[in-house]
């Protein structure tokens, strides 16, 4: 049996879709997906991330808002999920704007 990676994850959320995205402890990318905001689709993120390693911690983007049912999800699949704040737009602009780039930022920051 191989020893899982130890991995913290990042949420973009929107009222569509999720990007979630993976990096190491390192901050190494592992992996990022797209999933529908559906029951369907926060199961199928709780179980692409955990396919990916042993999930350390989430960092989810609108907790209460946009990201409540992932962070429901998250949850009941008894992760721990903590709150992160976009970044300041003049950094998003700077560094440009995507979803996988969003999550992995919300990752980096649930990692520091």
């Amino acid at each position: 049996m191989t020893e899982s990676v130890l991995i913290v994850a990042g949420a973009d959320t929107h009222a569509d879709t999720i990007h979630v995205a993976a990096i190491t402890m390192t901050g190494a990318a592992v992996g990022d997906r797209e999933f529908s905001t559906t029951r369907a689709g926060y199961a199928a993120a709780v179980r692409f991330l955990t396919s990916l390693g042993q999930v350390e911690r989430i960092g989810v983007e609108g907790t209460a808002s946009y990201g409540a049912g992932l962070t429901r999800a998250l949850t009941a699949a008894g992760l721990e999920v903590v709150e992160v704040t976009r970044a300041v737009k003049s950094t998003r602009r700077l560094k440009g704007k995507s979803d996988p780039l969003d999550a992995y930022s919300a990752a980096r920051t649930a990692l520091a």
